[in-house]
């Protein structure tokens, strides 16, 4: 009975995603096949990982996950149906000092185990006026510790507006989800060398004159 409703509820998700943003997904650089793949984005909206599930293909969708904070995802019940069931979400504890897992084993295993996710390496919300925040290290670990997996980059234009802080009724806008070449961490590559070449690649994908 919860599958169902699960099924149901992601249903819904994805038709009002549809509705409110008219989103369109702009394959540049790589082609929606099924292979397994870790999408790394822009974080501005709480709403940005269902826009990009939103626009994968129904093969892709059922194989990716979203990368989540646990201790937001798991603070109520109607979250934690979302978040477990609805979105199968990779949950991890950001807070240092109360978790007993490593965030990142917690991610190499749900690799491992097949899954293509969608990470937000800017680790928050951007709400500065630069286009991105400084990542943090986690993409860089993934692809080192499993460099056969694809990083693609996938810029989000226009979410924030849709959602802006604080409000609770979207204002309808188009969006697009702008999936890139992908990338890997090269042989040696230091982290701040990939780091800062991974945020160049998403940059390139920012429309051209679109505000940050």
């Amino acid at each position: 009975m919860k599958a169902i409703l699960a099924s149901l509820t992601g249903g819904a998700i994805l038709i009002f995603a549809r509705l409110v943003t008219a989103v369109r997904g702009i394959w540049d650089g790589i082609e929606p096949v099924p292979a397994q793949r870790v999408y790394f984005a822009n974080h501005t909206s709480n709403g940005d990982f269902i826009l990009i599930w939103t626009v994968l293909p129904t093969t892709l969708r059922s194989r990716t996950r979203p990368v989540a904070g646990s201790d937001y995802w798991l603070a109520s019940p109607i979250r934690r149906f979302i978040g477990e069931d609805v979105f199968n979400a990779v949950l991890v504890d950001r807070r240092p000092e109360a978790r007993d897992t490593d965030p990142m084993d917690t991610i190499l295993t749900a690799v491992d185990e097949g899954s293509s996710l969608i990470i937000f390496p800017e680790g928050t919300r951007n709400m500065t006026e630069e286009p991105l925040l400084p990542f943090k290290s986690g993409i860089y670990n993934i692809s080192s510790k499993r460099p056969e997996v694809d990083l693609v980059p996938v810029w989000i234009e226009n979410l924030n507006h849709v959602m802006p802080k604080g409000k609770v009724i979207p204002i309808p806008l188009l969006c697009t989800v702008t999936f890139g070449a992908p990338i890997r961490a090269e042989k040696d590559e230091v982290r701040e060398a990939f780091l800062e070449r991974a945020s160049a690649a998403l940059i390139a994908l920012k429309p051209e004159g679109a505000a940050s």
